[in-house]
């Protein structure tokens, strides 16, 4: 089948290598504008861009694809550029950008979305890391087509995958990725056989899935043990779940429900050269692994050079 594709990270990258392996002639590829990157700041392609590169495949990066927005000039260039191609349909993962209607409406197979959810539940921006949060079992990959609401589309394909207690937003990421590259490659094969009709998503059950924030990152130890043990593998790998200790921010990448203790929240309950234990609202959680500023992840006991906290100590969510 003759494609395009729309992409940016290393999610949709898994895709697009994929589609490539599986013979589909990937006549243009979208992504977005090189971003700084790392410590230097310095312009990173996105991986995506790397991939379309080593394959030789024609790239374009518009900054916008609205015709009447600021990006009109790149939107234009876009759109020729699409039309020219052809494309039987556009393969879409986690592109980054909103298609326009005139960009849905250009295949005769319309827009397909790999989405790492099983739709209704979790549309939005950030589906992996709110179904660990939520403390969901299971999650999954749709492949929806688009249509001009958010994630709104009929669904062609979903398939199920367990969380497992210790997921991470990256380990659960790395499944995800390649059970929505496998599945986007079977929905294009019965298409092109006639074989696959759309079913429209429930009205029920619908939740959405907000970009994770900074801001989101610092522990407030008045919740429960176990919503801040989820949220701290949730945000790993970004953008890493923190604490305060005498002034310090350390970054939590690793915790443990202790059910056998408790007090006040924030209240180290137990401290190094045993378990590092902090109660929460409710419960308590052993921390396992953490990292200090411009340092790596270590076990709990090798991150306080300088002394851990006193037993009784009150940890806080912010500096002050």
């Amino acid at each position: 089948m003759r494609l395009a594709f729309a992409g940016t990270p290393a999610f949709a990258a898994t895709a697009l290598r994929s589609i490539i392996a599986a013979g589909h002639d990937v006549a243009l590829v979208l992504t977005q504008p090189d971003r700084p990157a790392g410590r230097g700041l310095n312009l990173q392609p996105s991986a995506v861009k790397t991939l379309a590169a080593q394959h030789g495949l024609r790239l374009l990066q518009p900054a916008g694809l609205r015709p009447d927005g600021r990006h009109a000039t790149a939107a234009l260039h876009a759109r020729e550029a699409l039309q020219a191609a052809a494309p039987e349909a556009i393969v879409v993962a986690a592109y980054g950008l909103m298609l326009p209607p005139w960009l849905l409406a250009l295949p005769r197979l319309g827009c397909l979305n790999i989405h790492a959810s099983l739709l209704p539940r979790w549309r939005g921006a950030a589906p992996i890391q709110r179904a660990i949060e939520a403390g969901d079992r299971e999650t999954g990959i749709s492949i929806m087509q688009m249509d001009a609401g958010l994630d709104t589309g009929a669904v062609l394909l979903a398939q199920t995958l367990p969380i497992a207690p210790d997921d991470t937003s990256a380990t659960l990421h790395d499944r995800l990725a390649a059970l929505g590259a496998a599945a986007i490659v079977d929905v294009l094969d019965r298409l092109d056989r006639g074989g696959l009709v759309a079913a429209p998503q429930p009205v029920e059950g619908v939740t959405y899935a907000n970009k994770v924030q900074k801001h989101e990152a610092a522990l407030d130890w008045h919740a429960s043990a176990a919503l801040l043990e989820r949220r701290i593998r949730a945000f790993d790998p970004f953008p890493g779940a923190t604490l305060v200790d005498r002034g310090r921010t350390l970054k939590v990448w690793r915790a443990a429900l202790r059910r056998d203790l408790s007090g006040h929240a924030g209240e180290v309950l137990s401290t190094l050269p045993g378990p590092l234990v902090v109660a929460c609202g409710d419960g308590a959680l052993e921390l396992l692994e953490l990292q200090r500023p411009g340092g790596r992840r270590l076990p709990a006991a090798r991150c306080f050079p300088a002394g851990a906290p006193e037993l009784g100590q009150q940890l806080t969510s912010t500096a002050d």
